[in-house]
């Protein structure tokens, strides 16, 4: 069997390392992959993830027997959709269906017509009706948030009507994030921890994976500015059964349920962005594929054969599926460029691979590096570069683990958080 993943980054080598796991062993292939990803499929790094007919002659000309479209920006252009067009099996959402990702004005606006509990929210189409809501009457601090995709930067946070004027123009007029900030959203700040759990869904059955919880700023104590993520642990230890059973009849079940009635069927990954505040849970977001970094916590304790699961997805058949989890803890730690997430500079040799390679009970998950052409030697390539983890019997057992390992590598400008877990 060959499966061609798409995208690059450490979500997508979580993926490839679970499917080369699995008992059919397929040959893989990523697009456009990275240095990591190349050491166990065979990555065509000339071809975006983005380049939708470029895939689509690829997937025609090898001949691929599926394609997991793993990465937001190729769901958002219908890549599942072309790919189906051609009669080749292929994981993840339709364009239609993503749309609960890559447009927040969409999900905001789904959540409240079927009364799945989220934070008050208003949206925009211009920068003088929502200037003028700023100015009006509201409670700060509030949270605005690009209508679209903005690689996990598109949420700023403003304390008072100066800020959040200040943010308003940075996105609207300033283009700073493009046509994402085309619309925006405006909403309530919610307090409390957050919590992220990802689930299989076939359009009817959802099942939920375990939970996780994420580190979104940049350093320390939640300090600096938000980034893709700077690591994650899982399981969450204030996801108790009667929450999650909770948010399987208020949320999870419901959405799917939504997302049917508005004739988007739901086939893929669908990831909960939770927070458990005061009055309850509520969803802060919802993403259309796993969760980058939150999968490298997340699969290492899948039991269940992950191409079992991924063909039930795709046969619409999820509810014959027993999925099982090991009784176990992951943590995992991003090692990013200095600069992240502003300007960093790329290029740099990452030494100490193959030592940390030697020990089978951690994973190093490549996010932003490549394989120079001219000394073959791996370097780095963008914010986010490697992701380690760790298992344990514990979170406090992982957490151990994982800082212990995690200066067997090492990379000019390298820095990464201490804290990952400790909250």
């Amino acid at each position: 069997m060959k499966i061609l993943v798409v995208g690059g980054g450490g979500r997508e080598h979580a993926v490839i390392k679970k499917l080369s796991e699995t008992k059919i062993k397929p040959e893989l292939y990523a697009v456009p992959g990275n240095g990591g990803i190349a050491k166990i499929a065979e990555c065509f790094k000339d071809i975006k993830a983005t380049d939708t007919e470029k895939i689509v002659g690829l997937t025609k000309r090898e001949k691929f027997d599926m394609v997991f479209v793993a990465s937001d920006d190729p769901l958002s252009l219908g890549l599942v959709d072309e790919i189906e067009k051609t009669g080749v099996r292929a994981f993840g959402p339709s364009k239609a269906a993503a749309e609960i990702e890559w447009s927040k004005v969409f999900s905001k606006n789904l959540m409240k017509k079927y009364n799945i509990p989220t934070a008050d929210y208003a949206s925009f189409d211009s920068y003088e009706s929502a200037a003028d809501y700023i100015k009006g009457d509201i409670n700060f601090p509030v949270w605005l948030k690009t209508d679209g995709l903005a690689l996990g930067k598109g949420a700023l946070r403003a304390e008072n009507t100066d800020k959040a004027l200040n943010i308003l123009k940075y996105i609207m007029l300033d283009k700073t994030f493009g046509d994402s900030g085309n619309k925006i959203v405006i909403e309530e700040e919610l307090t409390g921890q957050e919590i992220t759990v990802l689930a299989f869904c076939d359009g009817k059955t959802v099942k939920p994976m375990v939970s996780s919880q994420d580190h979104k700023r940049a350093f320390d104590g939640d300090e600096g500015e938000n980034t893709g993520g700077m690591g994650t642990f899982s399981p969450s230890a204030i996801y108790t059964p009667e929450i999650a059973d909770w948010c399987m009849n208020n949320i999870y079940i419901p959405t799917i349920k939504a997302m049917q009635k508005e004739g988007r069927k739901y086939k893929g990954v669908i990831y909960f962005g939770l927070i458990l505040t005061d009055t309850g849970v509520k969803v802060i977001e919802y993403n259309a594929r796993f969760g980058d970094p939150e999968a490298q916590v997340v699969l290492p304790r899948l039991k269940t054969d992950f191409l079992d699961i991924i063909n039930a997805v795709i046969d619409e058949r999820l509810d014959e599926i027993e999925i099982e989890w090991q009784d176990n803890a992951a943590v995992c730690v991003i090692l990013a460029s200095n600069g992240y997430p502003g300007k960093y500079k790329t290029g740099f040799e990452i030494t100490g691979l193959e030592e940390f390679e030697k020990d089978g009970e951690f994973a190093l998950y490549h996010a932003g590096t490549v394989i120079d052409d001219n000394d073959g030697k791996i370097k780095t390539s963008g914010g986010r570069v490697l992701g380690v983890t760790a298992t344990g019997k514990d979170l406090p057992d992982a957490i151990k683990k994982v800082y212990g390992v995690i200066n067997h590598v090492s990379f000019e400008g390298m820095f990464y958080r201490r804290d990952i877990g400790v909250k």
